[in-house]
């Protein structure tokens, strides 16, 4: 089954809850007073490569999901690695060497239960580990290395039929409190599945657009302790709510300009009013802290352009921002994931940096 808007349903939609879909643009928010260090400590002649994952467990121990150990042709190399540290950055393991699945990393989550789920855009794939590193649960499938003519997907214009259980360049995981997995179903598809706690397959929603509801490049997904999910729709410049059925609920977006002296960390500056993935404000990664009693959870997202880190109230307003684009210590290229296991520490993944930092953030200084 797949969740599809029908156009008089959008209509309706629109009518019935406009003040959901109205947002006043906020162009203003406070700098946050901030610390960063490295984090990692590996062993002699292991390396990171594109840092484009991380998450931190019930423990304090981080897995950092690389493109390292990369192997085979300049061109289509394998490039996928999951690291685990300790709380203060001692390496522990390898998990999942030489995987199967391993082709090209993109996120890595930890449920609630310390299980360790990794997406990885070359392969299609998903895989759930227990804490031990046992392979637990498997989602879609790659292509077989013995097809004939095998090469990378295609991006045919209009994009083919999604298929159940199947992924096209999947990006990221999520849970809600009854455990039930929500899966984005990323850079062709743009959808996002669902599948239930012993991993049946439930339903998928979403569809490419650019409408209420629709999805354009859902490059991360978190869930607060409701069970809202928030799709990064990174491709849209907007983080999208849904329940979890699949109905659209609102969306909201970062409109915090750029400084008018902003760098890009590579490339060329975007121009004013350009949207898409080098916006400023389009969400690359989102996390949202977990519950606590007594306090609000936050939501945490990072944009390429001019690089900044946004805290966010769950309904959309920016708290304060901090960093920017560069590659000194308090600077990022492209944070790829976030992890916030409180208010004001968290883990920032970084591909053109190589690198993951911790961050302290001060908000009253």
């Amino acid at each position: 089954m797949t969740f599809r808007k029908t156009t008089a349903t959008l209509a309706l939609l629109l009518l019935g809850t406009a003040p959901l879909l109205a947002q006043a643009p906020q162009t203003s928010a406070p700098e946050i007073a901030f610390d960063a260090v490295k984090f990692g400590n590996l062993p002699p002649d292991m390396y990171l490569g594109e840092a484009s994952g991380v998450a931190v467990n019930s423990k304090g121990h981080v897995f950092v999901f690389s493109r390292g150990n990369s192997t085979g042709p300049a061109y289509g190399a394998s490039a996928s690695q999951l690291l685990e540290f300790d709380a203060n950055g001692k390496y522990v393991r390898e998990i999942g060497h030489n995987l199967y699945a391993w082709s090209f990393a993109h996120t890595v989550r930890v449920d609630p239960q310390d299980n360790i789920w990794v997406a990885d855009k070359g392969s299609d794939m998903v895989i759930k580990f227990s804490p031990a590193g046992e392979v637990l649960l498997v989602f879609g499938r790659k292509s077989e290395a013995s097809d004939e003519g095998a090469h990378p997907l295609e991006h045919p214009k209009p994009p083919l039929p999604p298929v159940n259980g199947m992924f096209r360049q999947v990006t990221d995981m999520t849970w809600d409190p009854a455990g039930n997995t929500y899966i984005s179903d990323g850079y062709i598809n743009s959808r996002v599945a669902k599948v239930d706690k012993d991993g049946n397959w439930v339903t998928s929603f979403g569809e490419p657009g650019s409408g209420p509801g629709q999805l354009n490049t859902p490059h991360s997904i978190a869930a607060d302790k409701d069970g809202n999910i928030f799709v990064a729709d990174r491709g849209n410049r907007r983080i999208q709510v849904f329940d979890q059925n699949g109905k659209f609920e609102r969306m909201m977006s970062i409109d915090i300009p750029a400084p008018a002296d902003a760098q890009p960390a590579i490339g060329n500056t975007p121009r004013p009013g350009t949207t898409g993935t080098m916006a400023a404000g389009a969400p690359w990664a989102i996390c949202i802290t977990p519950p606590k009693a007594g306090s609000p959870q936050y939501l945490f997202a990072a944009d390429a352009f001019p690089g900044r880190i946004y805290k966010m109230t769950l309904d959309g307003r920016v708290v304060g921002w901090l960093g920017g684009s560069g590659k000194t210590l308090k600077k990022f290229g492209w944070i790829h994931e976030l992890a916030c296991p409180t208010e004001n520490t968290l883990f920032a993944a970084e591909l053109l940096n190589w690198r993951v930092r911790k961050l302290a953030l001060h908000p009253g200084d």
